[in-house]
This record gives C-alpha cells, sequence and structure tokens, in this order.
C-alpha cells in the first residue's frame, strides 16, 4: 500500500495532480468503503463488477432481484461482505450522483469511488486536460468535463447558441448568418470529447463534423481535409441498450456510427480515435479492478484477488469486455508486465483493431500523414505508467482471472422466451468498429437468470455464504 502511494508521488509532479485524490484511497481505504472489517474471518477472494442498466435496473425501475442479491452481499446492516464494484457505459451523471441513486436503489451506502463511469478514465490523460474541448452529450457534461481534469470546456448547444447559423436541419430553428468573426467569441477547439448520445443528433453531428473539417476553426474554410482528424476522445461505445421499453433503444454506439459514417462519406477517410473508454475497453476494466483491490486491503484481505466477475447483460460490451480483459490477464501472467512504451494497451490504439492484448504498438508514419497533434506514444507512456500503478497490488506471482457472467433481464434473453434478444442475433456484429468481431469473446462463462441467481451461482462456485 505505501509502495503504491509512493509510485503514486512520483507521477504527480510529472503533470498528474488529477491523481491525487487516489493517495487518500491507498493511503486510507477504510474511509471510503462501506464496509466491516472484523466480520470477515473468511475473506473473499473474489470480487463483482455490476453493469447497472438491464442488469440492477431498467429504465428508472429497480429490478426486485438486484435487491434481493445485494442483501446476501450485505451483512444486514448496510455493509458489503464481498468488494464490489459498478461498471456502466452511462455518462450523462456525475460519479457521486450515481452513487447515491444506487444507494437509494439497493439500500446500501455506496461509494462514489466504486462507481466507474464511462468517462471515468479520461482523468488519466492529463495531456488533453489544458486544451480547449468540444464536448458533445447530454446532463451536466460541462461539470462533468471539469470534475475529469479539463478546464478549457465548450458544449455544443454553446456553439450553436453563439453561430445559431451553423445548425441548418430543423427549419424551424434556422437563422441568416451574420457578419461576425467567429474566432473572436471562440477560440479554436483543440479535441472533441463524446459523453455519451445527445438530445439533437443533427445538431451535435453538424457541428463535430465542422470541427473536425476545419480542424477547429470555425471560421476557417480548408482547402483540404486535416489528416489525421484532431484528437477524439470517444466514451461509451454501446449501440443499444434496455430501457422500460420492450425494446432495445440506440445508445451512443448508435451516434458514433452516424458520426463516422458521414466522415467517412465526406473526407473518404475514416474517422480516428485517440481514446476510447467504456466498456469493452482494457483501461475501464483495470480501473474496476483497482477498486477492488483497494475494498480488499480495506477488509484486511492479506492475499490478491483471485477471480473477478464481470456481471452484464450485453454480449457486445459487458461479456466482450470481460473475456478481453481476461486475455489481457492471461498474457500479464504469462510474460510479466512489459515496461511503459513496450505496448499500446487496447483502449487507445488508432485504426486498428482492439481485441489482440498480445499487440505490440504499431503506429505507422509517412510524409502524407502528421502525426503531431496525436501525441500517441505520450498516451501510451502515461497509460502504462497508471497501469503499472493500478497493477500494484498483490502481485505474487499467481494468476488472476477475470469470468463473464450473462443474465437474461436485459438486451439478451434466453431463446424461446418473450424478449428482446435471440440467440441468432449473436451472428451479428453490435460492437464498435475499431473492437474486432470475435464470436469467442462474446461468449459468457456463467449465464444466469437474473443478477441474484448470478450472486447465488458465484458463492457457490466459491463456496462462499
Amino acid at each position: 500500500m505505501a509502495a503504491a502511494a509512493r509510485s503514486l508521488q512520483r507521477i504527480l509532479p510529472r503533470n498528474c495532480s488529477h491523481l491525487k485524490s487516489c493517495i487518500s484511497v491507498f493511503n486510507h481505504p477504510k474511509r471510503f468503503f462501506s464496509i466491516r472489517t472484523e466480520l470477515h474471518s473468511k475473506h473473499p477472494p473474489f470480487g463483482i463488477l455490476f453493469d447497472i442498466d438491464g442488469v440492477i435496473v431498467r429504465g428508472k425501475r429497480i429490478l426486485n432481484e438486484a435487491v434481493e442479491a445485494f442483501q446476501k452481499l450485505s451483512d444486514g446492516e448496510g455493509h458489503l461482505r464481498v468488494p464490489v464494484v459498478f461498471v456502466t457505459n452511462a455518462g450523462n451523471k456525475l460519479r457521486q450522483n450515481k452513487a447515491k441513486q444506487l444507494t437509494e436503489w439497493l439500500g446500501i451506502k455506496i461509494h462514489p469511488d466504486q462507481v466507474v463511469m464511462s468517462h471515468s478514465p479520461l482523468k488519466m490523460f492529463p495531456q488533453f486536460h489544458d486544451k480547449h474541448v468540444l464536448v458533445s452529450g447530454q446532463g451536466p457534461i460541462k461539470e462533468i468535463a471539469k470534475g475529469l481534469g479539463f478546464t478549457r470546456v465548450t458544449t455544443v448547444e454553446e456553439v450553436r447558441d453563439m453561430f445559431p447559423h451553423l445548425d441548418m436541419v430543423d427549419h424551424q430553428r434556422r437563422v441568416p448568418a451574420p457578419n461576425a468573426n467567429i474566432e473572436i467569441f471562440l477560440p479554436r477547439i483543440e479535441a472533441v470529447v463524446l459523453f455519451g448520445e445527445p438530445v439533437r443528433w443533427e445538431t451535435n453531428l453538424q457541428l463535430i463534423l465542422d470541427m473536425l473539417i476545419t480542424n477547429g476553426q470555425l471560421n476557417h474554410t480548408p482547402d483540404h481535409v486535416p489528416y489525421p482528424n484532431m484528437p477524439v476522445l470517444g466514451c461509451n461505445v454501446d449501440l443499444m441498450w434496455m430501457s422500460e421499453a420492450h425494446l432495445p433503444r440506440l445508445g451512443h454506439g448508435s451516434f458514433m456510427v452516424c458520426l463516422e459514417s458521414l466522415y467517412k462519406k465526406i473526407t473518404g477517410r475514416d474517422l480516428l480515435y485517440t481514446v476510447l473508454t467504456g466498456k469493452p475497453s482494457q483501461i475501464t476494466y483495470h480501473c474496476a479492478e483497482n477498486v477492488l483491490s483497494q475494498q480488499a486491503r480495506a477488509m484486511g484481505c492479506q492475499g490478491p484477488l483471485r477471480t473477478l466477475y464481470a456481471i452484464g447483460d450485453n454480449p457486445m460490451t459487458d461479456i466482450y469486455g470481460a473475456n478481453l480483459y481476461n486475455q489481457y490477464l492471461t498474457a500479464k501472467a504469462a510474460k510479466g508486465l512489459q515496461k511503459p512504451g513496450s505496448r499500446q494497451p487496447a483502449a487507445i490504439r488508432q485504426g486498428v483493431v482492439m481485441s489482440d492484448p498480445h499487440d505490440d504498438i504499431h503506429i505507422e508514419t509517412s510524409a502524407q500523414v502528421d502525426v503531431s497533434d496525436h501525441p500517441v506514444h505520450e498516451i501510451d507512456d502515461h497509460v502504462c505508467e497508471s497501469e503499472a500503478l493500478m497493477t500494484d497490488n498483490f502481485d505474487d506471482g499467481y494468476p488472476v482471472t477475470m469470468e463473464s457472467v450473462l443474465v437474461y433481464t436485459g438486451l439478451h434473453s434466453k431463446p424461446g422466451e418473450v424478449g428482446q434478444m435471440d440467440e441468432a442475433h449473436l451472428e451479428l456484429d453490435h460492437g464498435h468498429r475499431d473492437f474486432e468481431f470475435n464470436k469467442a469473446l462474446i461468449q459468457p462463462t456463467i449465464t444466469a437468470q437474473h443478477v441474484r441467481d448470478a450472486v447465488d451461482i458465484i458463492f457457490d462456485r466459491e463456496g462462499f455464504k
């Protein structure tokens, strides 16, 4: 624990002040989690990751089985007996608000540090925090961005309000273009952050495309489209998600498909993402594993968590991501964690598939491609340092595994049952373009009717009562 804190303090002077809050977690983990150490005569050698939508709730409706599951996980006095983290691709809430919501739903105190949102890993990229960023989504996205460390934030809605003549789809909102110097009001945008699906897709698509094509200078009419495009940081690649409706609803991944298709049609080139976070990216599971390890320490566990169980309803994000991360854990156990710079985490590769944890970095450059605005090696070095920090837990050489658990209360249902998706849909690639479709990665290790059954199965496997 002290070594981890010292490692963190070594990184802080190198422009990483965004991680200061983690020091208190390393030094005083018991403060942050609702646990009771003396109750754990047998410390559980496992931890559980819970998806929220389709597992804990459907829209705003809490699932009864979820309440029952957490009654099993708690001691009856509101204290958890097992390390737990909630990993959601939602990005429209502040982490503390989501924790408060979970507390109300489940009747157990959930601390914000037990919630990993799709955008949470963006704290680990300080090289973007002082750039002027355009943020897209809904909810308190400006507050979310600033909480992650971004200092110069402009929303799509603010751009639209400044320059309504750029938004021409809605005939009722059309206004004539003014004679104004855009640069006076809006300094150059240096990066785009996609938090989640917006309300007005047409407005966001139009203005984001404008930024990409003009390299962030709306007053500029370029002779050619700059390429590679300016940095784009994407959170949450879910094509669909489950609410109270009986059919899946379009998610942020669908918005990203629209943006990618339009950019490709207009420019003839693929839109490049500098960062992709949220499930199924490995960096999101790194964050979750770190949270579980801290809880285990707070419970007095003297060894590492041997098995991590990831419960979700979406084969293309929850199951794919858990299985992909298990491949990483297997490769790490076989080869050992490589030094920073020797490989690139799957969360941040550009223009290549993101499903092989063994891949080395391959950055192709030429006279025609300017990579000066995409500091990939800088990103890789920093993330690998953070990765080494987060995995500085109980690394005694024994393998850690992640088991994927699919529940039938969300996107997926058993064949023959009234529901949202049958097995034939698993033949379809509903994942993001930059994650290679691999049928083996969308097959769960464990299946359960609902989350309470999933917890029962985990307890039986672990011999935990």
